[in-house]
């Protein structure tokens, strides 16, 4: 049977939602493994920003309706995600991640979780799935797991949000972009990304590997 993963989608474009690359390039590499995929994303309202400008444009749009672009419309509320529907959960980067899964880009360590996300992630944790967490995206998994289950995660080699990490509960470990950390015990998959000014190949070759070790892991836990 075809692994079933959920990608949960913060909005569209890296100042203030998902990372459009990031995001792609995590449903390529779980389509050429031939997994069966569904989006998610809450439904709140979110302060756009012009990406040719990176300043306020004054706007609001809604989260869900904004990744739905990215998954050719195919998209549902988080709210409505059942872990027992999967067998991993990956989590794209992009500074949505940090504003609109969470409050990590305004509180630091400080931060909360939409409930829905982390209902979701909790949920999808004790019921076995695996987790892949990019670029910023592991911040919001300390904040949900960090106190916890204590996980190891890597955000590359940014000294302020490694710190920011471990203040949560997690620990942290440098990795270039290519690369990815891997906490078996907890089962959880963690890769830069674009935390890194990094050019778009190597990015690809840090979240296809994750994705290659998230579905191993949720091939095991099937077998076995």
């Amino acid at each position: 049977m075809a692994p079933r993963v959920a990608v949960v989608l913060s909005g569209c474009g890296f100042l203030d939602g998902a990372e459009i690359h990031e995001s792609v390039l995590t449903l390529l590499a779980l389509d050429l493994r031939g997994a069966a995929v569904r989006c998610f994303a809450p439904s709140k309202s979110f302060d756009v920003v012009n990406h040719a400008t990176q300043e306020s444009s004054g706007e609001t749009r809604d989260v869900l309706t904004e990744a739905a672009r990215i998954c050719r419309g195919k998209i549902e509320d988080i709210t409505k995600a059942k872990a027992s529907d999967f067998d991993a959960v990956v989590l794209p980067g992009g500074f949505g991640a940090a504003k609109n899964l969470c409050t990590f880009a305004t509180e630091g360590p400080s931060c909360s979780v939409d409930p829905g996300v982390e209902t979701f992630l909790t949920q999808a944790h004790a019921s076995g799935c695996v987790l892949g967490f990019a670029c910023i995206a592991p911040a919001l998994c300390a904040r949900v797991f960090g106190n916890l289950l204590h996980p190891n995660v890597t955000i590359g080699n940014d000294a302020g949000t490694a710190q920011a990490v471990q203040a949560m509960g997690a620990s942290h470990t440098n990795a270039p972009v290519t690369d990815i950390v891997v906490d078996e015990a907890n089962r959880i998959v963690t890769t830069p990304a674009y935390m890194y000014d990094a050019r778009i190949s190597e990015v690809h070759k840090g979240i296809d590997a994750m994705v290659e070790r998230v579905l191993q892991m949720a091939s095991a836990s099937a077998v076995a």
